[in-house]
């Protein structure tokens, strides 16, 4: 069934998309479907998942979400998010995330809490956070599929275990230069992904920059870098094995030319994601990542000499 738009006077229109290979994911659908249906506003499925649900509502390609809806409501984790930030593309709508099971960055409202979030929608009651995407070129090369990261972009060897040489050059200016297993460019929402496993700093996630950290570089020197985020970066590759890829948020990967270079640059448009007050970004690093806790010393197991 094809999406219809304003049935109601003062109704909201929400779009569902979801990874029902998460616990629950099917009666998560299912409980949004009737709050919606109870509280006269519309929804509509994204139709890749539509013949899962046994309710009988309107369905949509995921190509023509961004006009059957005002909101978007990803159930699932945080690469549910990002599957839902590529789909909508130029077209940003705000992102509601509904986190079934996993960490939990970016989808932030468990789905016990979610009638509770949508009632504040429906009042008015959130705010919307802007985030940082990348645009990623190929140069004179396939393109990706999908140009566009939230998180990040790498550029590593592949499954080869060997590493490649990378130069990195910020408005045409030489930069530096890595033999290393690759890089990461990362956005500030990708800080505590990734790039934070290889060192990375943390950035306020609502902020304008690019980072480059480098995989496993060859010298105690290398260390991550933060760019403006109207430059322009080019990685220029060098894989002697032949071999090299391209990833984007960790889900759209490709091989590319051994000897190809990657242009990088702030995208022209944000990702939009829902935000409540009392979910404060460094609430979340405290309370996920343990983010600023001391160890635990039990003193009575303790050994002290001298």
């Amino acid at each position: 069934m094809a999406c219809n738009k304003n049935i109601y006077t003062n109704n909201m229109r929400f779009a569902i998309i979801a990874n029902l290979q998460r616990p629950d994911a099917n009666d998560t659908v299912v409980a949004a479907i009737n709050w919606c249906l109870k509280n006269k506003h519309e929804i509509c499925l994204c139709d890749d998942i539509a013949g899962d649900i046994k309710v009988n509502v309107d369905t949509c390609p995921r190509s023509e979400l961004s006009g059957c809806a005002d909101i978007i409501i990803s159930m699932g984790g945080d690469g549910t998010i990002l599957a839902s930030v590529r789909t909508l593309g130029h077209n940003s709508l705000p992102i509601l995330g509904i986190n079934l099971g996993s960490l939990g960055f970016l989808t932030q409202i468990t789905a016990d809490r979610m009638s509770e979030a949508l009632d504040r929608i429906a009042r008015g009651d959130y705010k919307v956070e802007d985030r940082m995407v990348l645009k990623t070129e190929v140069i004179n090369d396939t393109q990706p599929q999908s140009p566009y990261a939230l998180n990040d972009v790498v550029i590593d060897k592949g499954n080869i275990s060997r590493v490649i040489n990378l130069s990195l050059y910020a408005n045409g200016e030489y930069i530096s230069s890595y033999t290393a297993d690759g890089l990461i460019i990362s956005t500030p929402t990708g800080s505590t992904a990734y790039s934070l496993a290889v060192g990375g700093p943390i950035l306020s996630p609502t902020m304008m920059a690019i980072i480059v950290s480098p995989i496993s570089p060859f010298s105690l020197t290398s260390r991550p870098l933060v760019f403006p985020p109207d430059v322009a970066l080019e990685i220029r590759l060098r894989s002697e094995h032949g071999n090299a890829m391209l990833t984007i948020d960790g889900q759209v990967a490709s091989e590319f030319s051994p000897t190809g270079t990657v242009r990088i640059t702030r995208a022209e448009h944000v990702a939009k994601l829902v935000r409540f007050e009392e979910n404060s970004f460094y609430d979340i690093l405290r309370r996920k990542l343990h983010w600023g806790k001391l160890p635990v010393v039990d003193y009575r197991k303790t050994d002290f000499k001298g």
